[in-house]
């Protein structure tokens, strides 16, 4: 017996790396799989890896930011294998560069891949719960550099702080049609990261704790009915470690009595903001505060 026996799933981006793991792994656990990319050729490889194992699978090829091939994923679902119960929102693409030397397109490539289609499959998976009175899952796919901020990363993380929240929201609304939404901040060694940061060191002796495989358990668990009682929260996931990420909260205030601000009084006062809560005034590199790095950060 698997957590997801006589379950469908859909998997965006799901022909390489995390995705290509959490497809496999749902399918492992039982799940029928919508293997959703843009490359058939890596999808159909996925696909017959997971029947190849004794699963079922089938690929969604398209845009997963375009409305119709949203809708069209929902649709090859319901009638390849009868209904959906979770959805996995995981494609993405980078282009990384410092906001004086992006491009328009570079901004608008990103935010449509990983905003957008997370709105246009959420939308379409949430609009088939609620229109068939069905339970669900989604696991949204958030980044450190939209929780911490990343150097050269203003796009990606702009869009992944996005849908963070965009997250909450939807696990807000949905909650009343028995649906759930959270959000993973995953950290595994792929095309993107290596891309990003160069190649990560692995010691073949030892766990791959970069490996992207890593993410896919958590990720199947929250797809699972097993994990109906959470929603709306951001975890890390990476290696053998899952963490719990807490929303930004007020941790230190500063009031006039009652009276207006005079702008000058900030130049004494503003000060106290940073003393009772210990947060620097100046830029910092935020993902120093990372508990898991893949790579040294100064």
């Amino acid at each position: 017996m698997g957590l997801m026996d006589d379950k469908v799933a859909i998997v965006t981006g799901a022909g390489r790396g995390i995705g290509r793991g959490e497809a496999i792994e749902l399918a492992r656990e039982g799940a029928a799989v919508v293997v959703g990319e843009v490359d058939e050729a890596a999808a159909q490889a996925v696909v017959d890896e997971i029947r190849e194992a004794g699963g079922s699978a089938t690929a969604g090829i398209g845009d997963c930011s375009d409305t119709d091939v949203a809708a069209s994923l929902v649709q090859t679902a319901v009638e390849e294998f009868g209904h959906l119960d979770a959805l996995v929102n995981n494609a993405g693409i980078l282009r990384d560069r410092t906001l004086v030397k992006m491009t328009a397109d570079e901004w608008d490539a990103v935010v449509a891949v990983h905003l957008r289609g997370h709105y246009a499959m959420t939308q379409a998976a949430c609009a088939y719960w609620k229109d068939n009175s069905r339970p669900g899952h989604i696991v949204c796919t958030a980044s450190t550099s939209g929780l911490l901020g990343n150097f050269g990363q203003s796009n990606y993380g702009a869009a992944k702080a996005g849908i963070a929240t965009f997250s909450t929201i939807v696990a807000l609304e949905m909650k009343r049609y028995d649906v759930t939404c959270n959000a993973i901040a995953p950290a595994a060694r792929t095309r993107m990261t290596e891309g990003a940061y160069g190649e990560i060191e692995r010691d073949e002796s030892e766990f791959d704790f970069w490996h992207p495989d890593n993410v896919a358990p958590f990720v199947t668990y929250l797809c699972s009915d097993a994990a109906s009682h959470i929603s709306g929260k951001v975890f890390g996931v990476q290696g053998d470690a899952v963490e719990i990420y807490q929303p930004y909260t007020s941790v230190s205030f500063i009031s006039n009595g009652g009276r207006r601000w005079e702008p000058s009084q900030f130049v004494s006062a503003a000060a106290t903001l940073f003393d009772e809560s210990g947060i620097a005034a100046e830029v910092e590199n935020p993902m120093r505060r990372l508990r898991f790095s893949m790579t040294q950060r100064s």
